[in-house]
């Protein structure tokens, strides 16, 4: 939804900088991975810093797209490794977070990560199934950038249990909503 919205607004105002710097954009996919990662491991011991670094690798990630557009870089292979990267990156997020819950009792909030978890794979094995399939399908109102923002804002507020419960109800009504989609167009 913020991605369908918002698009490419950075590519004009990052364009030259990132035109001068020439990295290869999938450094950038796999900076932002590493980064996420490295969040991960500091979410059970430090739930601010763990957001702060979501936000760097987010940064990193969003930057891969652009340098491959600016830079006419753009690649089937790139954006693959982009996909794969983001499924480990949320997994190892949502593990970590339920494993922070868990060590503090409260298994509710543990369960609520691990089944947001299944929603964000299911939404990207739908929206993959469904282009094998020959048909798009971009729709949903809790992609990835949504599900970004509501955990770096659960972990800089320590409100896990009441954001967690939204991302898993929306996830799974975008799965819904997705398999919908697909059903309306190969009617």
């Amino acid at each position: 939804m913020i991605g369908a919205k918002l698009g490419h607004f950075l590519d004009a105002p990052l364009s030259p900088t990132l035109k001068r710097i020439r990295i290869h954009p999938n450094i950038f996919t796999i900076a932002g991975f590493i980064i996420t990662a490295i969040a991960a491991l500091a979410i059970p011991y430090n739930i601010k810093l763990g957001g702060l670094l979501i936000l760097i690798g987010s940064l990193f990630d969003m930057l891969d797209g652009i340098s491959a557009r600016v830079n006419n870089k753009v690649t089937k292979f790139g954006a693959f490794l982009d996909s794969v990267l983001d499924r480990y990156a949320d997994a190892f997020l949502f593990l970590s977070i339920a494993w922070y819950l868990a060590s503090k009792g409260e298994h509710n909030g543990a369960f609520l990560s691990l089944g947001t978890l299944v929603g964000a794979f299911l939404i990207s094995y739908a929206r993959a199934r469904a282009e094998g399939l020959g048909q798009e399908c971009k729709t949903g109102i809790m992609e990835r950038p949504e599900r970004i923002i509501l955990l770096i804002f659960a972990l800089l507020t320590g409100w896990f249990v009441p954001v967690l419960l939204v991302m898993f109800v929306l996830t799974h009504v975008t799965v819904l909503q997705r398999i919908y989609h697909v059903w309306k167009k190969m009617r």
